[in-house]
This record gives structure tokens, C-alpha cells and sequence, in this order.
């Protein structure tokens, strides 16, 4: 079966999974680090054009296999779209051996004890019966914690979770992606308190699933989660961490694979040739498979 090849390529960890997955609000960023300005595009359906082509570009590089890629993240308008002829997930999968993840959220709503829950996602369940359609593994949901607040961390596991056994009932493995933001004061505290929430909520699941979780502080806080029985794989976040940052600290957590983004396409740019391309996104593949793989 597909899905029993996918999650043993994923178990496997021998590489990183790539995240594709800017949305809407997103994009005009990703595309101006690229070489591309709002100028470049009149409307959305043009920008998803560009960042479409974007994203057709890094998967077809000779770099871009399931080698050292093991997972990508697309976002829904890239999952419904092609890739030489064939549907993104299953070019992703069938021709380039990498298992496709969905990007499922559908933004964050305002902060409310120092954390931004989901925004209701109110077609989840139509959303996973075609993404499952299109040989698609897995999906991730983003929240985020900015402090060290027990009451809202407590909310925002609990919403992953609650969120992560809908999609489990269609077949389809969740990565929960409680962020927490680099840069505040009591990040070590909300480590913790992310990390033991986490483990009260795996004592009551009956089937695995995925985490995405920013770096720590310190080195292998998050090992009793890599271990755990119902956790599939820990992956790691850049964060807003520099790709050389993240790729040292990632180094230093055992068991814990990459899911770079901004991390990924640093140094990639439009204008650039295509064997200049390729040979700045094989130094970044390299780098940031090693990374997975040292610990």
C-alpha cells in the first residue's frame, strides 16, 4: 500500500521534509526573497502562478529526490495543481520518491493568553477525503505560542489535538505544529510547558502521529517525544533561525529531522541560471540533510 511505503520512508528519517506550503499571506514574502516584488504580479491568481512555478522549479532539480528529501509540504492551491502532467502529490511521490504532507490550516485568529489559536477550519473534512484521493500521507496545522502562559499552551495543544484526531479518521497522519516564537524572554519555560502538555495528550491516543516543533534551547528537551510509541517522527521548524543557525542546533537534538522553509529556499532566486539553481539548492539539501541526520 501506498501509505505503508510513505510511512516507512518517514519512520525511516534518513533525510528532512521540505515545506512548500506558504499560503496567501505568506507568498508575497516567499516570492520577494525569490528575486520576485509585488510589481512582478497583478492579482492572486498570477502570484499563485509564480509561486507554483517556484515550487515546480526546487522539486524538479536533480538535488530534489527522495534521497535526502523525504517529505514535502504543499499548500491546497499547489496540491490541486500539476507537475508535468500529474497531480503535485503524486509527481512528489510516484517520480521523485518524497511523501506529500497538506497544509490544512487556515490561519491563526488574534492572541488571547500569549497564544494564536487555528482559525476554524470548517471544510477539514472534505479537504482530507481529497487530499487521501491524491495519495497524499499526511497533513500539518500551525499554531503559535508567545509566552510562557500554562492557560494558553494548554489551549493550543489541546486544539492540535483535537484537530489531529479528525484527520486521523480519514486514514491521513497529522504533523501538530505548536510553534513557539524565537525571540521571547521566556522561551526555555514554554518549552517545557509545550513539551508536558503534549505528553498528557499522547497518554490518551490510540494511533501515532507527527510533531513540528521550534528548536530549543537546550539540546534534546524534546527526546521523550522522538522516543515516544504514538509519535511517528519529531521534526524541527528553522523558525526564523538563519539556515547555518538552524542547521547547528538541529544537529545537536538526536532523532529530530529538519522541516525548513524560509531555511530551504535562502540563497534560490528567479533570475538565477538553472545550473546555478540546482547547485545552490544541492548545497543547501546537503547541509540541511546532514543536519537531520547527525544526531
Amino acid at each position: 500500500m501506498t501509505s505503508a511505503a510513505q510511512a516507512e520512508k518517514i519512520k525511516g528519517g534518513q533525510g528532512f521534509i521540505a515545506a512548500l506550503d506558504q499560503s496567501g499571506g505568506s507568498t508575497p514574502k516567499a516570492l520577494k526573497l525569490y528575486g520576485l516584488n509585488e510589481d512582478a504580479y497583478k492579482n492572486d491568481d498570477e502570484m499563485y502562478d509564480l509561486i507554483h512555478a517556484m515550487r515546480t522549479r526546487i522539486v524538479q532539480s536533480s538535488a530534489f529526490t527522495g534521497d535526502k528529501v523525504v517529505g514535502a509540504i504543499l499548500f491546497e492551491n499547489t496540491m490541486e495543481r500539476h507537475i508535468e502532467g500529474k497531480p503535485s502529490s503524486q509527481y512528489l511521490w510516484n517520480d521523485r520518491g518524497v511523501v506529500p504532507f497538506l497544509k490544512v490550516d487556515k490561519g491563526l485568529v488574534d492572541a488571547e493568553n500569549d497564544v494564536q489559536l487555528m482559525k476554524p477550519i470548517g471544510n477539514l473534512d472534505a479537504l482530507c477525503a481529497r487530499a487521501k484521493s491524491l495519495d497524499v500521507f499526511g497533513t500539518k496545522m500551525r499554531s503559535v505560542v508567545g509566552a510562557a502562559n500554562q492557560t494558553g499552551v494548554d489551549a493550543i495543544v489541546a486544539q492540535q489535538f483535537e484537530f489531529g484526531r479528525q484527520i486521523l479518521s480519514h486514514g491521513l497522519v497529522p504533523i501538530l505544529e505548536p510553534e513557539i516564537t524565537i525571540s521571547i524572554s521566556d522561551k526555555v519555560e514554554a518549552e517545557h510547558m509545550v513539551r508536558d502538555a503534549i505528553l498528557a495528550e499522547l497518554d490518551k491516543m490510540d494511533q501515532s502521529i507527527m510533531l513540528k516543533l521550534t528548536l530549543p534551547e537546550n539540546p534534546n528537551h524534546y527526546q521523550v517525544l522522538v522516543d515516544h510509541p504514538k509519535v511517528l517522527s519529531v521534526v524541527a521548524l528553522s523558525g526564523g533561525y538563519a539556515r547555518v543557525e538552524a542547521n547547528d542546533r538541529l544537529s545537536k537534538n538526536k532523532g529530530m529531522i529538519a522541516s525548513f522553509s524560509r531555511a530551504l529556499t535562502e540563497g534560490l532566486s528567479a533570475q538565477q541560471s538553472d545550473a546555478d539553481f540546482d547547485a545552490t539548492l544541492s548545497d543547501t539539501i546537503d547541509s540541511i540533510y546532514r543536519a537531520s541526520i547527525a544526531g
